[in-house]
């Protein structure tokens, strides 16, 4: 399920790590988990693409690609905010639609959009390092009233994240807000130096991510 502006659909997040099924906040369940590879006895993998669906989806492409090109295309569209729009009731009831890409140089913008953004979901982008958002007050690090305001993030009465914009505090990636879910989890605990790095890194990750959701949305999908 992902949110829009009073509205729930599908959500879409890669990771790196096992996931139990239970990945929602609420656990509540009644999540899919998609590995892209499937890993046999033998030691060998294959890519877990039923092979007409891949036929298909590849029908207008010339050149042959790996499984992760095909795997940031299907991010990448899946991110764009008018699919989610155009299908909404649909997506609420079923596996999303995919559709088809034009030509080559369509599947590989979208492609490597999609690569930007799952880098930066799985936090392994080198882009994560060159941070814009402050925390430079003397304090506690205790995270007590969580507000937001004028691009700060207050966490006390004295200490905030500066330079957080709008799009950042409120956009939803996986079904919640980041940017507020992460501090609420950590209400009356005191935060670590990394733990504020980590936080400044998850800010770049939102603002890069609400961009090129726009670039996405540029490309004329179906």
């Amino acid at each position: 399920r992902q949110q829009l502006p009073n509205r729930q659909t599908y959500y879409f997040v890669a990771s790196n790590i096992i996931a139990d099924g239970l990945i929602r906040s609420d656990n509540k369940g009644g999540e899919g988990i998609a590995p892209l590879y499937l890993y046999h006895s033998d030691g060998t993998k294959t890519p877990n693409f039923e092979s007409n669906a891949l036929k298909q989806l590849t029908s207008k492409l010339q050149n042959v690609y790996k499984p992760e090109d095909i795997l940031d295309y299907i991010y990448a569209v899946l991110y764009s905010p008018s699919y989610r729009e155009k299908y909404e009731e649909f997506l609420k009831d079923d596996y999303p639609y995919v559709p088809i890409p034009k030509n080559g140089k369509q599947f590989n913008e979208l492609a490597g959009l999609g690569l930007q953004l799952r880098k930066l979901h799985l936090m392994t982008d080198p882009a994560l390092n060159d941070i814009s958002t402050t925390f430079s007050e003397l304090g506690s690090n205790v995270v007590e009233r969580i507000t937001y305001e004028d691009n700060k993030v207050w966490i006390n009465g004295t200490q905030y994240f500066g330079n957080v914009p709008n799009t950042a505090w409120e956009l939803f990636i996986g079904g919640y807000q980041p940017a507020q879910k992460w501090l609420k989890d950590r209400k009356n605990t005191k935060l670590t130096s990394q733990e504020i790095m980590h936080y400044q890194q998850i800010i770049k990750v939102l603002i890069e991510t609400d961009e090129i959701m726009n670039h996405i949305d540029k490309i004329e999908l179906t």
